[in-house]
């Protein structure tokens, strides 16, 4: 710091990735970019559609060869990534919309690949899901890239920052954030995103601090300012003063303290102080994320959700396509086990080839275990896909939305006439691979007993059940101070699913958010959950408090709060054994 000014201009964005980072600013042209929109005469239509698929062209070998250039630098998981993006460059929908705009309307290629930007930039927007929502952004920066490539604007490389910089753009691609040398670039903050948008989970990956969704900051920070980054609190410090910059010193170097404490425990097992085991695994979508799984200590995946590969395209994956996908996550996580969940769309997730009817209640509608076994001709491929897998490395499979024993018996005899088919053609599968089910909805927690007998483990999705239980839409933030992971019924029930489990002698698990809240975490323990599973930059904050723990404290802890009577009652009791027993676990 060689000038302070009594500023102390502080923006609150999104937490992307922890950790402090000081530094100076330096912005970066990532911009949208302006459109020129024009009217064309019918004779200059096929021309355009030329330029623009030659558009398309450039953009698939920038990011073709900087993947070339990265292969050297990040392992096979990061460049996932960029293959993501490239199949969203092949994947007809996008240019068969943009050309379809060009001929219908007689518009010029740039006005036409923005309009089909913003219908998919709508169509993501209303998705409830926050993490498929996120996926939105995806196929905005991929659009922007080409953009870029029609108006001739050059797409200024990551490379060229001075040391100590803090990267601030409108927005930044994954293939930005791998271009990054940490060496000079200590941190970013973005005006857009969220905390499941790839660059997100790119920047935890990599261990970058990061903030994004701040509006403005592209227009409140000038380049060369200095700033300050909390990536764990999501707060921004323009030009601090110096007892504000002497502060988060302090905090930099705890954090950094922490981590370095944190990073001891990654090989140590999760038990408690009397001896309870625990299994810590991480929930994934995308494999980039699993190099950040494994570095965090997780045992495995808990919840591989299988959606993306279904979304946002115009032609459902085939079994080969699945199969190429699942193995690859398999043996990238081996020795590790991967929890494979069956398709889970409908209600809000849109999957144009199943040709969903519009639902007057579609989160009460057609969709998760319902659709597969109405649709049994997207169901069995995924199924033979996974099965396939299994050869691999140790795989389970577990259904979504289960609500009666008949679904369960139903699902398991197409798993069977999978297995059957596999068998007649000599492909090798897991005879033995385990099958369970999400326990979201009430009629699933009142039956668990029933449903006990016909799995080998439950798993527990949080966020839907207590949606569920307690009647409230998560999204509607009138009610959002209903939604109370405390609530006493949302207690007995996870307590009532635990104890089914136990008695038929399978795992009772939970892969929702409560999992990997530390706040949550004796609660958890006393109820008795064998595995939980979380982000995996949860797994060591997690684990340092449960070897602290006791267990029999944690049921004791247990019975108190499911004798209280409200989720206000049940939070302050928690709160004060917090501060009482745990509270220097809780840094």
């Amino acid at each position: 710091m060689d000038s302070v000014r009594s500023n102390n201009r502080e923006l609150q964005g999104v937490g992307a990735s922890p950790g402090v980072a000081i530094g100076r600013a330096r912005l970066t042209d990532r911009s949208r970019v302006a459109v020129h929109e024009e009217y064309l005469q019918q004779p200059e239509i096929p021309s355009e559609i030329e330029r623009f698929m030659a558009a398309l062209g450039q953009a698939r070998g920038e990011l073709r060869a900087l993947k070339e250039q990265m292969a050297g630098q990040h392992g096979p998981e990061h460049l996932y990534v960029i293959d993501t993006h490239l199949m969203m460059l092949d994947d007809s929908m996008l240019q068969r919309e943009t050309v379809a705009l060009i001929e219908t309307e007689a518009i010029n290629a740039e006005w036409a690949l923005k309009k089909t930007i913003l219908k998919f930039r709508e169509f993501f927007a209303a998705i409830e899901d926050d993490y498929l929502r996120e996926r939105g952004s995806d196929i905005e920066i991929v659009g922007e890239r080409v953009l870029r490539k029609l108006v001739g604007k050059i797409h200024e490389p990551l490379t060229a920052v001075p040391e100590m910089a803090l990267v601030v753009a409108h927005d930044l691609s994954p293939a930005d954030i791998l271009q990054i040398d940490k060496s000079k670039v200590i941190g970013f903050v973005t005006d857009l995103g969220g905390k499941t948008s790839h660059s997100a989970i790119l920047a935890r990956a990599l261990e970058i601090p990061a903030v994004v969704g701040l509006e403005r900051i592209t227009q409140e920070v000038a380049d060369g300012e200095h700033m300050i980054i909390d990536g764990s609190a999501g707060v921004v410090i323009i030009n601090p003063d110096e007892a504000t910059f002497r502060e988060y010193l302090k905090r930099k170097l705890h954090y950094e303290y922490i981590e370095r404490e944190l990073a001891k425990l990654r090989d140590l097992p999760a038990v408690t102080l009397d001896g309870y085991r625990v299994c810590l695994k991480g929930n994934m979508e995308f494999i980039e994320e699993i190099a950040s799984l494994k570095g965090h200590g997780g045992e495995g995946i808990g919840l591989y959700r299988t959606e993306m590969l279904f979304m946002g395209r115009d032609q459902l994956p085939d079994e080969e396509e699945q199969f190429a996908c699942y193995s690859e996550v398999v043996t990238a996580m081996a020795p590790h086990p991967v929890t494979i969940r069956t398709l889970d769309v409908g209600g809000d997730k849109f999957v144009p080839d199943l040709n969903l009817a519009d639902e007057l209640n579609p989160a009460l509608g057609l969709r998760a275990i319902r659709l597969s076994l109405r649709q049994p001709e997207t169901f069995m491929p995924q199924l033979r896909a996974i099965l396939r897998a299994s050869a691999l490395g140790k795989v389970r499979i577990f259904f979504p939305m289960i609500s009666g024993v008949g679904e369960i018996r139903q699902a398991k005899q197409l798993l069977e006439a999978a297995k059957q088919e596999l068998r007649q053609t000599g492909i090798p599968f897991d005879e033995d691979i385990e099958i369970g089910i999400m326990i979201e909805i009430p009629s699933a927690v009142v039956i668990a007993d029933l449903l006990a007998r016909e799995v080998d483990f439950f798993s527990v999705g949080t966020n839907d059940l207590i949606q569920y239980s307690l009647a409230i839409d998560r999204t509607n933030e009138h009610l959002a101070h209903l939604y109370e992971p405390l609530h006493p019924a949302v207690l007995r029930s996870l307590k009532q699913v635990v104890d089914a489990a136990h008695a038929a002698g399978i795992d009772a698990c939970m892969c929702g958010e409560m999992a990997g809240e530390p706040d949550y975490l004796p609660i958890l323990l006393g109820l008795g959950f064998d595995e939980l599973s979380m982000n995996g930059i949860s797994i060591p904050r997690v684990k340092r408090i449960l070897r602290r723990c006791n267990r029999t404290d944690a049921e004791q802890l247990v019975q108190r709060a499911l004798s209280l009577s409200t989720a206000e009652e049940i939070g302050s009791f928690l709160k004060a054994e917090i501060t009482a027993h745990y509270a220097d676990s809780f840094d």
